[in-house]
């Protein structure tokens, strides 16, 4: 969070004169009348001064808008310019490190560095500047890896050292680079050998995920390589033997893969391996996103479970991207439970948000477990249990029946529970929700309102079994010609304008899946000045999403459409 500027230091009398009107000053009086005539000045000067009248306190509606509005209050963003890929976080001495991929020149130069943040509890990070500057040995910028402590100094910078194995680019030319750290992972110089992995002669060749393979003694490289994730093994992380690749046709060009082991239910006796990467969804009417796969690793090559389905999705909303999971060393059973974090953002839209002198934000870190899901395995996630000490003054409600309106009549629906959000801009609201009697489509929405107008939509469609969310382009309307400068938009036709296909992306619903024939939805939000992340029924399905509301007082709405809901607990929290 931002903190308030020092109050200035106050200047006397003689040090707030030029150094010629000090001397005309002492020239044209004696010295004791000028020490007298200073001496009275800096009295007054020094005074207590009255304190203004004391004004009725105002609501939090009321007062006036941060400095900057979409600055978030608890996901890390750069202080300026851009970010995006987050790198694997790595605990040393008791303090999460992480990076992220910056671009100190936005948007007038290219090419990344990767700049450094720390964070006691994975909920409020402090920035610590950048870590490996871009174009310093000769191959170009940094782009995503790995970042890990060698406990074994396996690598040649000696026990304990932190290491990174990164992704190079020179002359559209990736290779993978090593570098090594002696100050804890807070700057890092280049290995000698650099690159120790030449490209091989392909476009894509980049976003190395290292991996420690306990049971067989080496060390594991994910590599995206275009439409196929490639498998190496190296003993010294040095040399590395091409295994074996994975491709899932229809997901585009892959990127920032990951791999790591997690416990079926927590069972020791039931591991799974998890392979995880950056994917392209337009085939099925999404966006980018993460795909993860549930298989079996065997030293060699990835096998997923035949009872999977091809691939599922780790978020279903459009903004959570390049993503990684990663272990907290104190943990005694690391294969139970990781931390998840994916970059908040879309490339349909990611040049041109109206964040002004930053764009990019992480988002929340969650806590994922791998459970058992229709024979099969999938993904649920919840947000770190830190995130709840950041919460403060709650609001809540008792429970109560939302009517609707009239099918099919104009105007806003029946009866709905309405509530000031609280000020700040970042909160948390838990709610359960139920259908009422009736065979027709009911949906439950709750709105997020600026200026009494809609700028999100998250709800339930009870009929379907699915979540959703929708955004409201209200931030773009007028003439802030914030989307003029679409430069690309994925999956954009040659019909439409970047500027329409990036609008059409932003508008699109986003749906999740919910427990089939549920009668009762538990939906927990957390919104923060510019996005909002959706939990549904515990973290069996997340929808994670951007928003820019524009100006006005900021309010909710939880109301029914179809048919009756029940609205059975409300409670909502400042998060700080």
């Amino acid at each position: 969070m931002a903190q308030s500027p020092p109050a200035p230091r106050r200047r006397s009398f003689l040090a707030s004169l030029t150094p010629r009107a000090r001397r005309l000053l002492l020239a044209a009086a004696g010295g004791a009348v000028v020490l007298a005539a200073v001496l009275a000045l800096v009295l007054a000067t020094l005074a207590p001064q009255p304190s203004p009248a004391p004004t009725a306190p105002e609501s939090a509606q009321a007062q006036p808008e941060p400095a900057d509005p979409y600055r978030p209050v608890f996901h890390n963003t750069p202080p300026e310019a851009w970010m995006n890929d987050p790198q694997r976080p790595l605990l040393v001495d008791g303090v999460w490190q992480a990076y992220y991929l910056y671009n100190a020149d936005h948007p007038h130069g290219n090419g990344t560095s990767w700049r450094r943040m720390s964070s006691t509890d994975l909920v409020h990070w402090k920035d610590e500047g950048v870590a490996i500057e871009k174009f310093q040995n000769g191959l170009g910028d940094i782009e995503t890896g790995t970042a890990f402590v060698d406990e074994e100094g396996t690598a040649g910078f000696g026990r304990g050292a932190v290491v990174a194995i990164l992704t190079q680019q020179h002359d559209g030319v990736q290779r993978q680079s090593l570098f090594g750290s002696a100050d804890g992972g807070r700057t890092f110089r280049s290995d000698t050998a650099n690159p120790i992995m030449e490209n091989p002669g392909q476009h894509d060749w980049r976003d190395p995920r290292v991996v420690r393979d306990e049971a067989r003694g080496q060390w594991v490289m994910a590599l995206a390589e275009g439409p196929k994730i490639g498998f190496y093994a190296s003993t010294d992380l040095r040399s590395w033997t091409y295994t074996s690749g994975f491709e899932s046709p229809g997901l585009g060009t892959l990127e920032c893969p990951d791999l790591f082991e997690l416990t079926l239910d927590g069972d020791p006796q039931r591991p799974r391996w998890v392979l995880m990467a950056g994917a392209n969804g337009a085939a099925e009417s999404r966006t980018t996103g993460t795909a993860y796969w549930v298989g079996q690793w065997d030293g060699k090559q990835f096998v997923p479970d035949q009872a999977q389905p091809s691939h599922r999705w780790a978020d279903d909303g459009p903004d959570f991207y390049a993503a990684l999971a990663w272990a907290d060393p104190r943990v005694a059973d690391q294969r139970a439970s990781r931390y998840l974090m994916g970059w908040m953002n879309n490339w349909a839209y990611a040049r041109n948000v109206p964040t002004g002198a930053w764009m990019g934000a992480d988002s929340a870190v969650r806590t994922v477990r791998l459970v058992t899901d229709d024979g099969g395995a999938r993904l649920a996630s919840e947000p770190v249990p830190a995130l709840g000490d950041a919460e403060g003054a709650e609001t809540t409600a008792e429970a109560q029946t939302l009517s609707p309106g009239s099918p099919g009549s104009p105007g806003p629906p029946g009866p709905a529970f309405e509530a000031d959000q609280p000020g700040g801009g970042a909160f948390v609201l838990d709610t359960e929700l139920t259908r009422g009697p009736g065979e027709d489509r009911i949906e439950a929405r709750i709105q997020l309102l600026a200026g009494g107008e809609p700028y999100a939509t998250v709800g339930y469609d009870f009929a379907r079994g699915q979540a959703f969310v929708v955004r409201d382009d209200a931030f773009a309307r007028g003439d802030s010609g914030v989307w003029d400068n679409a430069a690309e938009a994925a999956g954009a036709a040659a019909a439409r304008t970047p500027k329409e296909a990036s609008l059409e992306a932003y508008r699109a619903l986003r749906t999740s899946p919910g427990e089939p024939g549920a009668e009762t939805v538990r939906l927990r939000l957390y919104v923060d000045r510019s996005s909002v992340e959706v939990f549904v029924d515990g973290g069996r399905s997340t929808l994670t999403a951007l928003t820019f509301p524009p100006a006005g007082e900021r309010s909710l709405r939880v109301e029914a459409v179809g048919g009756a809901v029940r609205m059975g607990t409300f409670r909502m929290a400042a998060v700080k």
